[in-house]
């Protein structure tokens, strides 16, 4: 029996590439969701922009929604094209 803990590591480089590609479109969606709310902070200070704001923020707490879809499409596929261990 083993002692502590042993990490075994075969990472092809498409799976690399894979993980990138995720990791991406996870900061482009996490910059997206900052900008509607501060853009949408900013509409507050203005009475006639507040609806629009409003909006903004809803765009931006839809987002927030996208982000666990993200990290298990990434998870998926990363499994799949992980190297098969016989």
């Amino acid at each position: 029996m083993k002692q502590g803990f042993e990490l075994d590591l075969d990472l092809g480089k498409r799976h690399i590439v894979i993980q990138r590609r995720y990791e991406a479109l996870g900061a482009f969606n996490d910059l997206l969701i900052a900008i509607w709310f501060l853009i949408g902070s900013f509409f507050f200070l203005n009475e006639s922009l507040v609806e629009d704001g409003t909006w903004l923020f809803i765009a931006g707490s839809a987002q927030l929604l996208i982000k666990p879809f993200i990290k298990l499409a990434s998870l998926v596929h990363v499994g799949r094209a992980a190297p098969k261990r016989n």
